[in-house]
């Protein structure tokens, strides 16, 4: 945990004249560039690359900034920065957003006393952050489930052995169910809605949408949801677990969602960047309850 100090002497820095306007290193000779690592994820995602894509983007550095190694992580926080950064990486490839919007839009930002901590420290130790999203889910199959379903320990359930978003489990329960999902995936914010001793066989996993969810809860035993809102889908299960049926919803935190995804991703991207470290370094759960 960072001491009271480090935030004073922050907020001193970012003061300082110049500080903002750090130069990125330049590749020479056979060095590795942000670019080029790009480059590859481009030649062998398997999909078309599409331009316009406003997510899979740099949101710190370049592609001119000298890798010396990179981190994979769900989404890059100060603390994943800090903790690439002493653990020697300066590339970063996160999955969600690191501005805190899902357009990483900073016009109105450069005020704000902790965009400008985050943004001088990613000049200072001249990072490069590149957001992998789109790309990742139009993988086949999709890159973001393949590293879930590992981690669920879930892939032999797949429905049909292809459906990445349906399990056919040995008949267990739904208290069962939320304490393997807590366990296995290291998250101590998982809420459930529904008896705890409901028969549970077949498992879905839930949308953002309500739409979404109100289509893919007849169809299954409960649903495992990591990103919605709670005055829409979780309000329509539990009127739907009022009304009498046999359902119910394990409700997990975005990060529990799509974390071990990039662990994936980190497995993935070895084999065509060889020359530099790789690592997985986790978000972790934030959230913890009284």
């Amino acid at each position: 945990m960072q001491k009271r100090d480090w935030s004073r002497r922050e907020f001193g820095l970012i003061g300082g004249a110049g500080l903002l306007a750090g130069r990125a290193a330049r590749a020479q000779g056979g060095e590795l560039t942000a670019g080029q690592v790009v480059d590859r994820i481009k030649r062998n995602i398997g999909v078309p690359w599409n331009d316009k894509s406003y997510r899979d983007t740099f949101k710190i550095g370049g592609p001119e900034i000298v890798v010396h190694g990179i981190t994979s992580t769900f989404m890059a926080t100060l603390d994943v920065l800090q903790r690439s950064v002493a653990a020697g990486n300066n590339m970063i490839v996160t999955h969600e957003p690191t501005f805190w919007s899902d357009a990483d839009v900073v016009k109105g930002l450069t005020d704000d006393p902790i965009y400008k901590i985050k943004a001088e420290y990613g000049r200072r130790h001249n990072l490069a952050v590149f957001r992998f999203h789109d790309h990742w889910h139009a993988r086949k199959p999709d890159g973001i489930f393949t590293g879930w379903n590992k981690a669920l320990g879930w892939v032999q359930y797949e429905e049909g052995g292809v459906n990445q978003r349906v399990w056919n489990l040995p008949p267990t329960t739904l208290g069962a169910v939320a304490k393997h999902v807590a366990a296995v995936l290291e998250s101590r914010s998982v809420r459930v809605i529904g008896d705890p001793n409901l028969r549970v066989a077949k498992v879905g996993r839930g949308g953002h949408e309500l739409a979404q969810n109100m289509g893919a809860l007849p169809q299954v035993d409960c649903l495992l949801i990591s990103e919605a809102r709670e005055w829409e889908t979780f309000e329509y299960v539990r009127d739907t677990v009022q009304s009498g049926a046999r359902k119910g919803a394990v409700i997990i935190s975005h990060e529990a969602g799509e974390e071990a995804d990039m662990d994936e991703f980190a497995r993935w991207l070895r084999p065509f960047v060889p020359e530099v470290k790789i690592q997985f370094i986790p978000t972790r759960d934030q959230f913890w309850t009284v």
